[in-house]
């Protein structure tokens, strides 16, 4: 015996065909554009990494496998530009969340204007990152420059200092300017886990005479701590990533005493238009990076459980 669907049975079932496939027709221009501006370009790239492919030798590209990443690990400015980018997250992570931290602390406490401040500290991260680039050179200039304007003001240099021009300190510049630009986000995700923590919790803890440092510890951290894993994971990629500031201040030098391992994947495609090369750097620091992402998340869920 067959079974038919009845002429009153079709109009049903095309809508839960439709509601099933609904989510997905919504959802595949994005999918379709991510693959297409994220997925296909990290596929080049990996296909590019295991290949000879110089851009002014277009006929001579040749499959060379491993090569490009032997190469890597007996380049000398490979292990530079390794060193630079572990302070550079090392320094510049800690130093925005603690800035940031302070911030929203302050944020958060009842003073007037307060919306006016909390809106004017969005500044630097809504600020596109060449203009403070460009911005913070001409505070670092040697010659006309603010900073040691103020620094020879205040007597605690004798001589104007070449920020970003000696080697020993144009690095150390740089992430002072990065610290700038990106503590307005910890605070802004720090202000908005204050928000959500109860005020209750903290009357409670009044009455029990808890001082101000034992609700900070027993309340307000545990309180943001969810927000806290989230800012310092997204921030790390972010920083990790970042070239555009170096590159606007420094361009990577003087010599190779600002070069990350991103900027300098970038200039061996870009100057020397080494495209094998350069992608193999950058699936070396991709395959690194990753790494740290996962011992991260493994070391936050252990210590949440």
């Amino acid at each position: 015996m067959t079974m038919t669907m009845t002429a009153s049975e079709w109009p049903s079932s095309r809508a839960a065909l439709a509601k099933r496939v609904l989510p997905y027709a919504l959802l595949s221009p994005a999918v379709i554009v991510t693959l297409a501006i994220v997925f296909f370009p990290m596929l080049q790239a990996a296909w590019m990494s295991l290949h000879d492919y110089v851009l002014w030798k277009p006929n001579a590209i040749s499959f060379v496998g491993l090569k490009n990443f032997f190469a890597a690990f007996n380049d000398e400015v490979f292990w530079i530009s390794l060193k630079h980018t572990v302070i550079w997250i090392g320094l510049t992570i800690p130093s925005q969340l603690l800035l940031g931290l302070i911030t929203a602390l302050l944020l958060n406490q009842e003073f007037p204007w307060r919306p006016l401040a909390r809106a004017l500290i969005i500044i630097p991260w809504a600020l596109p990152s060449v203009v403070i680039g460009l911005m913070w050179v001409w505070i670092y200039d040697s010659n006309y420059g603010i900073l040691n304007d103020f620094l020879l003001r205040m007597n605690i240099i004798q001589d104007s200092v070449p920020w970003l021009a000696d080697p020993d300190t144009a690095l150390y510049a740089i992430i002072l300017t990065l610290t700038w630009q990106g503590f307005p986000f910890f605070a802004v995700m720090i202000l908005a886990g204050l928000q959500s923590i109860p005020k209750s919790y903290y009357e409670a803890a009044s009455i029990d005479g808890a001082s101000k440092w034992r609700q900070f510890w027993h309340i307000t951290l545990p309180g943001i701590s969810g927000v806290l894993v989230t800012a310092v994971l997204l921030r790390t990629i972010w920083v990790a990533n970042s070239i555009d500031v170096i590159y606007v201040m420094t361009g990577g030098g003087p010599g190779y005493s600002t070069y990350t391992l991103p900027l300098y994947a970038f200039v061996k495609a870009r100057t020397n238009l080494d495209f094998g090369y350069g992608s193999s750097l950058a699936v070396l620091f991709t395959i690194m990076l990753l790494g740290v992402v996962v011992v991260y998340l493994r070391k936050v869920g252990k210590d949440t459980k």
